[in-house]
């Protein structure tokens, strides 16, 4: 018997001496493979996202502004990389990301179970939440969010978005009309069509504040608290490491709550498109 366990104690003692090399090279293979890495080689971060006053939209010259902008192109200056922009649909803005279209989706992109089945997120750089807008002319006797949820109330939102959810939530009862873009939904509430619409706040507010005449707020409180991440492939965690760092950094600094402010909070930015 002493032989084997002579044997037996040599094996043992070889794996723990390979071990630490073996893991060391686990790692190794880990950081050549890492997206971020790919990146880095690369010389360019691609970013995937849709437009969305004001977190990305076209100014006077045809080039894209708006906060994810700015997130986008600060995180990309960080890393030392150049930014390359990829406009998506967001219907499809998840299974663009999953095909390799894009590194990141820096896109206003709520925090959401079934969307993290698909996908890495980041921790929340900022909240946001749903509001409502509604016609003067066709929602002056609803006068709480409860007389909305009834069969006789169309209300219209963005397709695939948490507005969507949001009125699934609130106003189950109510007709639901989606579209692919805010503008087409906006316009449906202006020509009489809808009593009211929902959508990322501030974009209600605002609206009600350039069609005083046709539209109100019937509600000052958001309708949700969303947490907004972005999003990545998963299975990098070196990647997702990284972007929460990062998050953590432009947080302390009070750089992207100054963004918000600018983007969200005033309106200095609309010479830049109107």
């Amino acid at each position: 018997m002493r032989p084997i366990t002579l044997t037996l104690a040599a094996l043992v003692l070889a794996l723990a001496l390979a071990a630490p090399a073996a893991a060391g090279e686990t790692a190794a293979a880990l950081t050549r493979e890492s997206a971020l890495t790919a990146i880095m080689e690369r010389g360019v971060l691609r970013v995937g996202f849709d437009t969305f006053v004001p977190w990305a939209m076209k100014d006077k010259s045809g080039a894209f502004i708006g906060f994810e902008i700015d997130v986008a192109e600060r995180f990309a200056s960080d890393l030392g990389v150049r930014v390359e922009l990829v406009p998506t649909a967001w219907k499809g803005i998840i299974p663009a990301l999953l095909a390799g279209k894009f590194d990141l989706l820096i896109g206003g992109m709520s925090i959401r179970a079934d969307r993290a089945q698909q996908v890495y997120f980041s921790e929340p750089y900022y909240f946001s939440g749903q509001s409502m807008v509604a016609s003067r002319a066709k929602a002056a006797d609803l006068k709480t969010l409860e007389d909305y949820n009834d069969p006789s109330v169309v209300i219209v939102a963005r397709t695939g978005t948490t507005a969507q959810k949001a009125l699934e939530t609130h106003f189950p009862k109510a007709r639901k009309r989606l579209f692919e873009k805010e503008p087409q939904a906006l316009q449906e509430l202006l020509s009489g069509r809808a009593h009211a619409f929902v959508s990322m706040a501030p974009l209600p507010a605002q609206q009600a504040a350039e069609h005083p005449e046709a539209l109100f707020v019937p509600v000052e409180r958001n309708l949700t608290n969303e947490p907004n991440g972005i999003a990545m492939r998963k299975g990098d965690p070196d990647l997702l490491n990284y972007v929460n760092s990062w998050i953590q950094q432009i947080r302390g600094e009070g750089w992207i709550q100054e963004r918000y402010h600018y983007w969200f909070m005033t309106a200095d930015w609309k010479d830049r498109v109107e």
